[in-house]
């Protein structure tokens, strides 16, 4: 007998419908899979004869061939155990024959018979609805993700007896959903004692998803003012939140009983990771950190040291946000729409610029040292930041009320993006760095003073093109922050300042 359901195949983040069929026939007694099967899924031949005979259901002795289509993607990982023992169950006349119409289903099976959580179920249900099938079944593990998509039935199981009921017509218990709001930052920008002009950058750079590079010494404060960017920023939108979701479902880093989640990623990789785990790779390509960090913030500390070719292979996503990785098989495209925060010293020894008497470095090993990110790197931060040592008097001062606090940073974020949402209310756009040249004209209208500061500006500091409209971007939102339609003059100096403050323009006094 012939029996079919519908599961899916992960591509990238992406889920692909997939046919699977079980033929069960007369014959040499066997089980055969095929359809471009990788080893690992093949393994699910054993779990599910395991799982029916602890069970009580005899498999007849029959050939027993099963076909997954279509047969040029690749089929991996454990989630077609539960589709596969619905095929067979059907066959063998255990479920009614039309109970999994217009159905997909996904699961592992354990020998035991209970069904365990698989990764991409959110992508799976997603791929299902613009698919036009009516329902999904899930491992109750799952049923969270699952269930915040909306327009399709969602049945979550416990294990293989409770599918074979439901297909009888017995309802099934609904899985408790946990609420990711719940979970509130417990980093604060009051933490950090003075450094006015470094939360100012860092304000700046959440309201329009600038890239922002903090150069100081050590101990300054830059890995506490990267972590604390994101309680910020403005809250997720329901796409943002299904964009991110999807990403973590899929690398199975979603938590348990969590629906969506709703904080924007924070991820600091250490400065010796690799170029595929940085961008994603491998033989089958896998998302990197950079994807992980979409919607979000990516923090690198000590950025020279970083292998070079790892870093500069930055350079496309920061720009593209997208990174696409090529193989053999095909092209993937994986999101990765982040902010970048870096952190560098100003020299080797980090106290170049600050304190003479601790330096110890060569003018050799300056240049070097600062030679390691290169100028096209260097072109797509829009913030360059110098983070100062703090003053004894700021340290010692206990009037936690002079400092900014996140709350107060957040205030002046949040108009920002509700200008920046009232602009781009008809485009594709979120935030101000996600302008295109053709649209900056438009959407960033200056007066005569701002453009006569900034044409004098693009000759004095020698801009390139790229410079040139990221100054423009970020006086935009600088202008949005004061909530100011058009950009002022102070508003394209602040901006230009925040692009030229670099440690090389120090190296001349050096020698």
């Amino acid at each position: 007998m012939y029996c079919c359901v519908f599961a899916t195949a992960l591509r990238g983040v992406e889920a692909v419908p997939v046919q699977v069929e079980t033929d069960v026939r007369d014959g040499l007694p066997g089980f055969v899979m095929v359809g471009y099967v990788s080893a690992q899924a093949r393994e699910a031949q054993d779990r599910v004869r395991t799982a029916l005979r602890n069970l009580g259901i005899a498999i007849p002795p029959k050939h027993i061939t099963v076909n997954m289509a279509p047969g040029d993607i690749r089929k991996d990982g454990t989630r077609y155990d539960l589709p596969i023992a619905a095929t067979i169950l059907q066959a063998i006349g255990k479920i009614p024959e039309k109970a999994l119409e217009s159905t997909i289903i996904v699961g592992e099976l354990h020998l035991e018979g209970s069904v365990g959580g698989v990764n991409g179920v959110l992508p799976t249900v997603i791929a299902a609805r613009e698919a036009g099938l009516k329902r999904c079944v899930v491992p109750a593990v799952n049923y969270a993700e699952a269930a915040a998509v909306r327009g399709i039935e969602i049945t979550a199981v416990r294990s293989l007896e409770e599918l074979i009921g439901w297909c009888k017509g017995k309802p099934l218990s609904v899985p408790e959903i946990r609420d990711d709001r719940a979970e509130k930052y417990t980093v604060d920008f009051k933490d950090i004692r003075g450094q006015k002009a470094v939360k100012r950058a860092a304000v700046i750079a959440a309201s329009g998803f600038h890239n922002l590079l903090l150069s100081g010494s050590p101990g300054t404060g830059k890995s506490m003012t990267a972590e604390r960017i994101p309680t910020i920023m403005p809250d997720l939108t329901e796409e943002e939140q299904l964009e991110i979701t999807k990403i973590y479902s899929v690398m199975g880093m979603l938590p348990d009983g969590i629906s969506l989640l709703q904080t924007r990623p924070y991820r600091s990789p250490h400065h010796t990771i690799t170029a595929s785990a940085l961008c994603g790779g491998g033989m089958y390509p896998r998302p990197g950190e950079v994807t992980l960090a979409h919607r979000g913030v990516l923090f690198l500390d000590e950025f020279p040291e970083m292998r070079p070719g790892t870093v500069e292979m930055l350079r496309q996503p920061m720009e593209d946000r997208c990174i696409t990785i090529s193989r053999s098989g095909g092209a993937m495209v994986f999101p990765a729409s982040f902010l970048l925060v870096a952190a560098q010293n100003p020299c080797p020894c980090g106290y170049f610029g600050y304190d003479r008497s601790k330096c110890s470095c060569t003018p050799r090993q300056i240049l070097d040292y600062s030679a390691r990110i290169s100028q096209a790197l260097l072109d797509r931060f829009d913030i360059r930041c110098d983070v100062p040592p703090a003053s004894y008097e700021e340290l010692a001062d206990l009037q936690t009320g002079e400092e900014w606090s996140s709350a107060e940073m957040r205030a002046q974020v949040l108009l920002a993006n509700e200008r920046q949402k009232d602009r781009y209310r008809n485009m594709t756009i979120l935030f101000n760095s996600e302008l295109k040249a053709a649209d900056i004209r438009r959407c960033c209208e200056m007066t005569e003073e701002a453009e006569r500061t900034i044409r004098a500006a693009y000759q004095a500091f020698g801009l390139s093109a790229r410079g040139y409209h990221h100054v423009i971007k970020v006086a935009r939102t600088i202008a949005d922050l004061e909530d100011a339609d058009r950009i002022a003059e102070s508003h394209v100096s602040e901006a230009l300042l925040c692009r030229c403050t670099d440690v090389r323009d120090r190296k001349e006094g050096m020698i």
